[in-house]
């Protein structure tokens, strides 16, 4: 085979992997979120925690992402191009992505803030003024803030639709505003996606620190167990999102800061495509933080205790 001839395989190869991995994995996780929302369904006082409501939002929109988009970027791995090859399915499509993607992330930052109020103030949550401002429209902004700010620089920028790449996942990432637009674009990369990832990952190192010295100055086990649980929670759905995000922000910024071409071919062929680690495993997480959930699970499926059933046997019988 010549050189373009052995690009194009290795991209096919590369399409069909990403295409297996991908859906090998979404199956399993569509099915632990709607379990997992039965289980909250089912158990109002576990689902009222205030502690359990920011994450309930944050697993909507994570399974929104799994039944909605992933399947988009499926179709193009199975396909090997974007198809419908339209500006009109571009925009849509990278509309949606790309709005999922930061509600997601300011979720994460908005809850890993939040926490610190749960764990050392959680009384202030009893006072509806304060629970509305700290607790409720912070999550408000989260799910709102993304939807319009996307649908301003995506929806209504004035755009040919000339720039479209239909052989690349996600039409190439070639939007207008991030073609044509350095500033807005340096902005949308730094606040929408990298701000939220450092708000997270100093959140929740300060979490851990003031638990460890607040727990060595106060000695009370039986207090402490629920907010240890709250913080172990909080640092594995955190880890997992730095780990997903971490690669293609370093990247990014390195190609920012005047190096455009950095790692250009790994960003867009693998480092890109790990964002979907969020979504993918998320699910699995939750199960193994929610004890209550996994025992759920257990008499669900028959694999947990069974109960024995005592009574009283009569015996009827006639006389000889």
């Amino acid at each position: 085979m010549n050189g373009t001839e052995t690009f194009v395989y290795t991209k096919y190869v590369l399409h069909r992997t990403k295409f297996s991995i991908l859906l090998l994995l979404q199956v399993p996780a569509i099915i632990l979120s709607l379990l997992i929302f039965i289980f909250f369904a089912k158990n109002p006082t576990i689902r009222q925690a205030p502690h359990n409501r920011a994450l309930i939002i944050l697993l909507i929109v994570n399974f929104m992402q799994l039944s909605l988009t992933l399947p988009l970027n499926l179709h193009f791995y199975s396909q090997g191009y974007v198809s419908p090859a339209t500006p009109t399915y571009c925009t849509w499509w990278t509309f949606i992505e790309f709005t999922f993607y930061v509600t997601s992330e300011y979720l994460m930052a908005t809850i890993s803030v939040q926490r610190h109020m749960l764990v050392f103030n959680s009384h202030v949550l009893n006072i509806r003024w304060m629970r509305i401002t700290f607790h409720h429209v912070p999550l408000l902004f989260c799910l709102t803030y993304p939807m319009l700010f996307y649908f301003f620089v995506i929806i209504l920028y004035p755009c040919d639709g000339s720039q479209w790449d239909y052989t690349n996942n996600l039409c190439g990432f070639a939007d207008c505003y991030l073609v044509s637009n350095k500033v807005l674009g340096t902005l949308d990369w730094c606040i929408n996606n990298g701000l939220p990832m450092l708000v997270n990952a100093f959140a929740n190192l300060l979490l851990v620190v003031r638990v460890v010295h607040q727990k060595r100055r106060q000695h009370r086990p039986v207090t402490w167990k629920q907010q240890r649980r709250m913080t172990i929670q909080l640092f594995c759905i955190s880890s997992l999102y730095l780990m997903a995000w971490s690669p293609c922000l370093i990247v990014g910024v390195v190609q920012i800061l005047g190096n455009p071409t950095f790692l250009a071919e790994v960003q867009t062929d693998y480092f890109l495509d790990m964002i979907y680690i969020v979504c993918l495993f998320l699910p699995w997480i939750c199960v193994g933080l929610l004890p209550e959930l996994q025992k759920w699970m257990r008499v669900l499926f028959g694999c947990g205790p069974r109960r024995n059933i005592i009574g009283t046997i009569t015996q009827i019988g006639t006389k000889m």
